[in-house]
């Protein structure tokens, strides 16, 4: 049996995420997901109306020997429901990479589109819903049924040492998948180290909603992946 952290894990690690990912892209489990996301993809907006949307399940960016695992909540409709990319092509992506830029975790603060040259250092983006929900609300049923492809992820993940979860349902997916008991209740900047010695660090979601409110600063986000990198102990670029 391979050593965890040793070459051959790495590999088989990698291998098994690119098997989940060409699964991923080919789900149709969830009827209202489907159907929006096509039907985002193919009316568009008018703003990216000479745009080819991606209009399917949009995979993770990162590798598998990531340290920091940030956790958001489902592809945005004319975000990554268009680019094919966590959290690129919206204000939220903005907001989210400029921190990560920040803290050394990437080598831009900008996510424009999948081509744009966006890599990760130590780090990796996922969400627990996969296909963007109408009003970015997907259901239980739809959640419990996504939720076997993060797990996966998870386990794929035997680098991880954080995990930062930003908004609730995060957090609760990630108490769930995590076995975390009991159950943390979601406060922004809240700090929890878990039985295993990894830590979960909560933020709140770089939503238009929240950033355009003042509810979330780039400072407060910047902040909290400031200690990610610390909690991870990754040398900052």
């Amino acid at each position: 049996m391979a050593k965890l952290g040793s070459p051959a894990q790495a590999l088989k690690n990698s291998q098994a995420l690119e098997q989940l990912v060409a699964e991923l892209i080919a789900c149709r489990a969830c009827p209202r997901l489907v159907s929006w996301r096509e039907e985002i993809a193919s009316v568009k907006r008018a703003a990216f109306r000479a745009d080819d949307y991606w209009g399917k399940p949009v995979p993770p960016l990162g590798s598998a020997d990531a340290k920091v695992v940030v956790v958001g909540l489902a592809p945005a409709a004319h975000g990554a429901n268009r680019t094919g990319r966590m959290f690129t092509g919206d204000r939220a992506g903005d907001f989210l990479y400029r921190a990560m830029h920040r803290a050394g975790l990437a080598n831009q603060p900008q996510s424009v589109n999948s081509q744009d040259g966006l890599q990760l250092t130590g780090a990796y983006v996922t969400a627990p819903v996969k296909c963007a929900p109408p009003a970015n609300k997907p259901t239980v049923e739809e959640k419990a049924t996504c939720r076997p492809f993060m797990q996966r992820e998870l386990e794929c993940l035997t680098q991880a040492r954080v995990f930062v979860a930003l908004g609730g349902i995060a957090t609760t997916e990630l108490a769930v998948l995590l076995e975390i008991q009991p159950r943390p209740k979601f406060a922004h900047g809240r700090e929890l180290q878990l039985a295993d010695g990894r830590h979960l660090l909560c933020s709140y979601h770089p939503s238009q909603q929240n950033t355009f409110t003042g509810k979330l600063t780039q400072e407060m986000l910047d902040d909290v992946f400031l200690r990610a990198v610390e909690l991870a102990e990754l040398q900052r670029l």
